[in-house]
């Protein structure tokens, strides 16, 4: 007589905690060991079904699809390496979900808590925004605004600073702020192009390369100023920001050039509303503001004004 175990169908669901549809769906699909078949041809199942069944559904409850369930069932030799991948793929989906679902949460109180005047225009706002949000708009708005032919590196660097990474737990007012972003830079702009600063034309894509390297060190030196409150003034910083313009266009730093420098960055096109709403991006909720390219760029103008000013 064989003393071998042999459940039904039903009896290794019992086991196994789970529904006789469950089983047979696993087993449908080739991933549950049968011992044997009765005289019927109703299959027959032992241990080695049971902990195979807990281990698939320990898969799923990890939320693994089931074309990785089976990879981690049929590759022995490897299931620890792709269990651990697979898991890994999962962390990083989940990471986006959760990401989604906090942007939606921040969303949500937004609207609830605006007055009621407001909230069709909050809602159109946020409406507009992928979730969880992109920054591609806000990148393309900067490659239009760029000179042409900028070396990638350059442009890269130059993206980084300016384009604000949607936080992962947003506060109300950073969603708002994100949205309106998106909506600045995806709006279309008069006559059909956006308006160039004089200096990406004087300087031409190779002075525009310069010039950026040099303001980067420029707004670097600016951030711990701007960090501990401190009015503009004539130093370091300020040298470096002039020194990126006299290099962009082949010039000395002198007198003779901070005068008209001063008077050609006041007439360039601004973009403070992009650099104020950046600001609230990046500043976590009751936090102090972090120092933007744009206050960067606002602190050393006034330094050369003054700098001037002093010098006359």
């Amino acid at each position: 007589m064989s003393h071998e175990v042999a459940w039904s169908i039903g009896e290794l669901a019992e086991r196994a905690g789970a529904t006789v549809k469950t089983v047979r769906f696993y087993s449908d699909r080739g991933l549950l060991p049968e011992t044997s078949r009765s005289s019927g041809g109703h299959r027959r199942y032992g241990p080695e079904a049971l902990e195979r069944l807990r281990l698939i559904r320990s898969l799923r409850i990890l939320g693994l699809p089931l074309p990785e369930v089976r990879r981690v069932l049929e590759d022995e030799g490897a299931a620890g390496r792709v269990l651990e991948d697979a898991v890994s793929v999962r962390l990083r989906e989940l990471g986006g979900e959760l990401k989604a679902l906090r942007w939606r949460e921040a969303a949500l109180r937004l609207v609830r808590e605006c007055p009621p005047a407001e909230r069709a225009d909050r809602l159109r706002l946020v409406g507009a925004v992928n979730v969880p949000p992109s920054t591609a708009p806000l990148a393309r708005f900067w490659r239009a605004w760029l000179p042409p032919r900028m070396p990638a590196r350059a442009t890269s660097a130059f993206l980084e600073v300016a384009v604000p990474q949607p936080p992962d737990e947003p506060a109300p007012a950073q969603v708002l702020a994100f949205a309106r972003l998106h909506a600045m830079t995806t709006a279309p702009c008069p006559g059909g192009r956006r308006p160039q600063p004089e200096v990406h034309r004087v300087a031409g894509a190779g002075g525009a390369t310069v010039l950026y390297a040099g303001l980067a060190e420029a707004y670097e030196l600016v951030g711990p100023l701007l960090r501990r409150a401190r009015d503009p003034y004539p130093g370091e910083a300020l040298d470096a920001f002039v020194a990126a313009y006299a290099r962009a266009y082949g010039s000395r730093d002198t007198r003779g050039f901070r005068r008209p420098l001063a008077a050609r960055l006041a007439a360039e096109p601004r973009l403070n509303r992009y650099w104020e709403l950046t600001a609230v991006v990046r500043t976590p909720e009751g936090g102090r503001p972090e120092p933007t390219a744009g206050s960067a760029d606002d602190w050393l103008r006034t330094a050369l004004e003054r700098d001037n000013a002093t010098a006359a």
